[in-house]
């Protein structure tokens, strides 16, 4: 960790503010106890049992996810040459977090995480361990405000170079179609071509599915809405996408094996800004 990363936490206490509520179930920390984690608390463990008894898909959909964050970033560092990823919605750290995959391909990568989560400062000392060559950082701001997000990475990276854009599991905070699409809009426009958008999330194909996330949503924490495969694959309007375009987690580019990849609930897909 270098000296700028050291000021940063100067004087920081964890939690400073109050903002951490375990008495409520909250989604980062209920993923973290679907992947085995420890970072949770009683009510994120009672939503995600609950959740898991009406939709047991939402386990391996998680531990997809994380196998889908780890194929993607190898693919734009290893293959394509992509060093700078702006991670937004980063969720608590677990194994083969963003920095640490792009930075076995290629120990230069630069990563900026972005999160509003209290909890997820709280934890961003471990997200800023970086290899000697690159940098990872950590910014606070919310997916609601991407001109706030941009200025912030504008300071840390280098928006003359290609930049890959991760929308993992986060786009699904914002409900309303025409606002998720003004943001990735908003995002996209400020790259430079020849970068990349990576974007997986939940879909709506499927009724128990559905009637747990509305239970979940129930419980007063933060909702989240659940799109079709079609809706997903609208959000990369104008760019290329890689083979093989919009498809469900295990089916991008899998790993060689003499089985069939699985299904999940949730589609992703990786595209270049030409």
């Amino acid at each position: 960790m270098g000296s700028e990363n050291r000021d940063f936490w100067a004087g920081h206490d964890d939690d400073p503010d109050g903002r951490i509520d375990t008495s409520i179930p909250h989604s980062a920390r209920i993923w973290n106890y679907w992947l085995g984690g420890k970072d949770n608390f009683p009510a994120d463990q009672q939503a995600g049992e609950e959740y898991a008894r009406t939709f047991p898909g939402i386990i391996p959909l998680a531990r997809a996810s994380r196998d889908f964050i780890g194929r993607a970033v190898t693919y734009l560092a290893a293959d394509k040459g992509v060093r700078q990823f702006l991670d937004i919605g980063t969720g608590l750290p677990t194994e083969n977090n963003t920095h640490q995959v792009a930075q076995r391909a290629a120990p230069a990568s630069r990563i900026v995480y972005v999160d509003n989560d209290p909890l997820v400062l709280v934890h961003a000392r471990a997200l800023l361990t970086s290899k000697p060559e690159g940098a990872a950082h950590y910014l606070e701001a919310d997916l609601h405000q991407p001109d706030q997000i941009l200025t912030g990475a504008r300071q840390l990276l280098d928006f003359t170079r290609p930049i890959a854009l991760m929308l993992m599991g986060i786009i699904g905070h914002v409900p309303d179609d025409a606002t998720a699409t003004r943001i990735i809009t908003t995002l996209i426009a400020a790259l430079p071509p020849g970068s990349y958008l990576a974007l997986y999330d939940g879909t709506s194909t499927d009724q128990a599915f559905l009637e747990a996330q509305q239970g979940y949503d129930d419980t007063g924490a933060a909702p989240y809405r659940l799109r079709s495969p079609d809706q997903i694959r609208a959000f990369f309007t104008g760019l290329e996408f890689v083979d093989p375009g919009v498809v469900s987690l295990p089916h991008w580019r899998p790993d060689p094996s003499p089985l069939p990849p699985g299904t999940v609930e949730a589609y992703c897909g990786v595209a270049r800004k030409p």
